[in-house]
């Protein structure tokens, strides 16, 4: 993602200092996210706005969900249910 923020900042003809000022970041945080040297969340949200790109966080997230709780559940009580027999239920 660093190098991904380093290209857009030169597309738009920033210097570090330029783009670390309009994001209220520190230069050397924005270096550092830049470079991959670890940032902060803060910094990074901070820096993708001033960018203008707040669309860069929906990329982060799945269209569809790629994980269901309840089909993992489903699927742990299956392998817990002896085959053959059927969870004891009760009656009213």
């Amino acid at each position: 993602m660093g190098s991904a923020v380093r290209e857009l900042r030169r597309r738009q003809r920033l210097s570090q200092v330029d783009l670390a000022r309009r994001a209220g970041v520190s230069l050397s945080a924005l270096r550092g996210l830049e470079v991959g040297a670890g940032s902060s969340l803060a910094t990074l949200a901070r820096v993708v706005h001033a960018l203008e790109r707040d669309e860069w966080w929906t990329s982060l997230v799945p269209a569809t969900p790629t994980i269901s709780p309840m089909a993992m559940l489903r699927e742990r009580q299956a392998a817990a249910t002896p085959r053959g027999r059927r969870a004891a239920t009760t009656r009213p």
